[in-house]
């Protein structure tokens, strides 16, 4: 299925998914989302579709448990205490069931509730890191944990992502060799963007080089405590400028927006 898929021209499969991923998708048909989260007749059809799903859309609340699903961000002051907890953690302190909690909370919050969803494989993720044609990106933002660390959790791929292939499936379990994993974040990466002047060490390309210890590399950030720098990292050069030294930010930002053809 997946290489079928594949053949078809899908080259990713992630999105990402705020809260109202619990529900069914035709609750935003027309543009009425809020009209349907207010109206008693459509809640209890969007209840019966969240319970029983008809295996037409992605359920998340149903795939996941409201216990493993876990908003992350909230917009207003009065809702921030529940950034980091399970979705069935809220309900219980609403006193209110999951989906009547989840409903009522998009209305509030206009929707903007990030949620982390826990209902992936390790099995899966080694498997995939298999495949020669997988590649290893995140869609998470860069932080800073000084600053950071105010606006509530977040998900560890923000500080871990590349850090936690090289460490944990690389060296401690040996999913695939380092070479392998280096060029799933460098070389195949740029070559499915057409990014033609990165992606290798090389006269002529640009130099974005990151220095790492292979034996002490490692992923820091988890769930409950995401705000982590990883360790092992020594020196970073982004578009030629060092970013990092010995470990340390030298304030340098030589970074700039890419956009190759591939895009």
């Amino acid at each position: 299925m997946r290489d079928l898929v594949r053949s078809g021209g899908v080259g990713d499969v992630y999105k990402r998914q705020g809260l109202t991923s619990v529900l069914p998708p035709w609750i935003a048909e027309g543009g009425k989302t809020y009209e349907n989260l207010r109206d008693p007749e459509a809640r209890a059809k969007i209840r019966a579709a969240t319970e029983k799903p008809d295996g037409t859309w992605e359920a998340m609340g149903d795939l996941a448990g409201p216990e493993g699903v876990m908003p992350v961000s909230f917009a207003k002051p009065e809702h921030r205490h529940y950034a980091g907890m399970r979705l069935s953690e809220i309900a219980a302190e609403q006193g209110k069931d999951w989906i009547d909690t989840a409903m009522d909370l998009l209305i509030s919050e206009e929707q903007r509730i990030s949620t982390i969803y826990f209902m992936m494989s390790d099995d899966n993720l080694r498997l995939q890191l298999q495949q020669p044609w997988i590649k290893v990106s995140s869609d998470a933002g860069g932080m800073d944990p000084e600053w950071a660390a105010a606006d509530g959790p977040t998900h560890p791929r923000a500080y871990g992502t590349w850090t936690r292939v090289l460490g944990h499936f690389v060296r401690d379990e040996g999913v695939i060799e380092l070479e392998d994993a280096i060029r799933k974040m460098t070389s195949s990466v740029a070559d499915r963007l057409s990014l033609r002047d990165r992606g290798l060490l090389r006269e002529g390309m640009l130099a974005d080089v990151v220095v790492f210890d292979p034996e002490t590399v490692r992923d820091n950030a988890t769930f409950t405590d995401p705000h982590q720098l990883s360790t092992g990292v020594r020196d970073v050069w982004v578009n030629g400028g060092r970013v990092l030294r010995d470990g340390q930010h030298t304030g340098a930002t030589p970074g700039r927006f890419v956009k190759g053809p591939g895009a």
